[in-house]
């Protein structure tokens, strides 16, 4: 780097370390910063949800610019905390978030991608810090029913958005996005009361796919939350972090462990 160009980064450099101290510390004013961030996340969440039936007040638009510029203005932020911006930048959940900014600048061209701003939720669930609070309180067995829960709800509005986008209008029976709502979750539960159909060749495929990866989901929910809970502890030998309560060996390799009991 030349001289021209440590001069120019120089200026950043004291807010980069404070973000970064934000972003990822655990100070208690950081701890405070991560919280009202996740507020705002969550805010923006149900703003995404909700997109379908505020779209048609006049107040809509302006409330687009706003979750975009907080957006932007979080993206931003993240990028000059990280320390290896190109890695940053390939993460899946940071292209995800792009996207979801990009939908939000240009709303007359990528409408019909608005529904994809739901897997913001998804982003959000891949932060740490989203689960440090079960964590901190003992609840650490939880965090996979939590991840379940996350990952089919952002499934069923996700596709529940794409199904009122591009099927709503037509001979399916779907008027609004309530029924569209209605008729994913039918279908993720295989109740089919058969009310709400999408039509032609491409709705059928849809349907076929709803069900296959939204049983999927709904079973992993089931499994994490009725089979027996695990506690994570390290195997010293080969790392396995799962292993039941009352586990004496490892079951992958067989070494000696020794859980400890809970509040020891």
């Amino acid at each position: 780097m030349s001289t021209t160009e440590k001069s120019a980064a120089w200026p950043l450099k004291p807010l980069r370390q404070r973000l970064r101290l934000l972003y990822h510390g655990r100070s208690p004013v950081a701890v405070r910063f991560q919280r009202a961030v996740l507020v705002v996340d969550l805010a923006i969440i149900v703003f995404f949800i909700a997109g379908p039936l505020l779209k048609d007040r006049p107040s809509y638009l302006w409330l687009d610019v706003f979750v975009a510029l907080l957006l932007l203005a979080d993206i931003a932020a993240r990028g000059l905390a990280t320390s290896d911006l190109r890695r940053w930048l390939r993460q899946p959940t940071t292209l995800v978030d792009i996207f979801v900014l990009v939908t939000l600048l240009l709303p007359g061209l990528l409408a019909n991608f608005g529904f994809l701003r739901v897997l913001r939720l998804w982003t959000l669930s891949r932060t740490g810090f989203l689960w440090q609070s079960l964590r901190k309180r003992g609840y650490r067995q939880w965090e996979e029913t939590g991840r379940a829960i996350v990952n089919l709800v952002t499934f069923l509005f996700v596709v529940a958005s794409f199904i009122f986008t591009f099927f709503a209008g037509t001979d399916s029976g779907i008027k609004g996005y309530i029924d569209a709502l209605y008729f994913t979750v039918t279908s993720v539960t295989t109740t089919g009361y058969g009310d709400i159909t999408l039509p032609g060749p491409w709705g059928k495929l849809v349907s076929i796919a709803v069900m296959i990866v939204g049983i999927s989901l709904f079973v992993r929910l089931a499994q994490a939350i009725f089979r027996p809970a695990k506690v994570h502890y390290p195997c010293p030998q080969c790392g396995l972090h799962r292993h039941d309560p009352d586990a004496v060996h490892c079951k992958a390799c067989g070494h000696m462990l020794n859980i400890p009991d809970e509040g020891q």
